[in-house]
């Protein structure tokens, strides 16, 4: 229920179907000013396909994509886990890297045997996600953030999903598999990304929730 004297709460779009991903965001995202809505709440089934090249432009392409879909501001994200021994791969094809439909041990399985004979040293890599905010008509801004750490010669901790339990950070002596949802959050590259989100969104409802006069883009 909205106080009185609060600006009605807006409704936000999460783009993603990924029951993972939607949890995270619901903590990550706890104060932001928005209902948090998934595509089955608005009654969108079509995903858009990622066609772009890069973390930004997959982000921006779902952004914009179930924005229009829904009617409604929409959060979207593209991450992608960057490893150096393998010039970069699987980067912007992390969710597709061991083909469509695999599982995430399916994935893992396919890194680690990519890497095999590559020493410890050797295994350095990064998360790297970038987020975008849309509305309907393609006005968007985008944020993002990354966190550094290396693969692990085999999965270890069951906790998270994607990639979590092969991605070792040395600081803390665990893989993002091992970590709590909360230590994750805080610490992992959508956390990072998703405090800049955060702040912007709250920029957004100002903007949103202000005389439509003086809504004209800069």
């Amino acid at each position: 229920m909205t106080k009185r004297g609060q600006a009605p709460l807006l409704r936000l779009l999460l783009a993603t179907n990924n029951a993972g991903k939607v949890g995270e965001y619901r903590q990550l995202l706890r104060g932001a000013p928005f209902e948090l809505l998934t595509p089955a709440d608005v009654g969108v089934t079509q995903a858009p396909e990622e066609t772009g090249a890069t973390l930004e432009e997959n982000a921006l392409l779902k952004a914009r994509a179930y924005a229009r879909a829904g009617g409604l501001l929409a959060l979207a994200d593209d991450s992608g886990l960057f490893v150096d021994a393998l010039g970069g791969e699987p980067g912007v094809r992390s969710a597709r890297y061991a083909g469509d439909g695999a599982s995430d041990g399916q994935r893992n399985a396919y890194l680690l045997r990519k890497l095999d004979g590559v020493p410890q040293a050797r295994r350095t890599a990064r998360f790297r996600c970038v987020i975008a905010i849309a509305l309907p008509d393609g006005l968007a801004d985008i944020c993002q953030g990354y966190v550094d750490g290396r693969i692990t010669l085999e999965p270890r901790g069951r906790k998270g999903w994607g990639y979590d339990p092969v991605f070792y950070l040395s600081d803390l002596d665990r893989t993002m598999g091992e970590l709590t949802p909360f230590a994750k959050n805080r610490l992992s590259h959508r956390g990072r990304a998703a405090r800049k989100a955060r702040a912007l969104l709250k920029v957004w409802a100002e903007w949103l929730n202000g005389p439509s006069e003086k809504r004209v883009r800069g």
